[in-house]
């Protein structure tokens, strides 16, 4: 299943690619993919969970990138390193089916190959930066669940 879900990842990852540099329609581009990748039909149903996904909350996820790459304006960053980042934000984010260090490790995996010389190490550094946003703001929620009350009650 591992692999089947890395190919789904590369498919979207192109179909993201194609989104991104052309403004085709993403139904489109995932139309003439898909048609030429041989996939189980839950894992075409995954790329299109993604890229419909991505392409509805992009201004969210752009700003997320922003927020973690401050140093890099999202629309100067390589055109492969900005939908990795997308595709791995958005499962971090919205998604949540896969843990965390997955994710991260897709990510890298897909900048190691599709990249540049430095793509996999700011992947990385984004992610994780990210990531230990996310696990203190669910370590927090846990510490208030546990609490029984709300930050400001009392």
């Amino acid at each position: 299943m591992a692999l089947t879900r890395r190919k789904a990842r590369i498919i979207a990852l192109q179909a993201l690619y194609e989104f991104d540099l052309t403004k085709h329609k993403p139904e489109q581009t995932l139309g003439h993919l898909l048609s030429e990748a041989d996939l189980s039909g839950d894992n075409a149903q995954f790329i299109r969970e993604l890229v419909i996904g991505i392409s509805s909350n992009l201004n969210q996820i752009d700003l997320e990138i922003a927020r973690y790459a401050p140093a890099w304006p999202v629309k100067q960053l390589a055109a492969i390193d900005r939908n990795v980042l997308r595709l791995a934000i958005f499962e971090l984010l919205f998604d949540n089916k896969t843990p965390v260090r997955v994710v991260i490790n897709e990510a890298v995996e897909l900048a190691k190959n599709y990249g540049g010389e430095n793509s996999a190490r700011f992947v990385n550094g984004v992610l994780s930066s990210l990531s230990q946003q996310i696990k203190n703001r669910d370590s927090d929620e846990s510490q208030e669940e546990h609490s029984g009350h709300s930050p400001g009650t009392n």
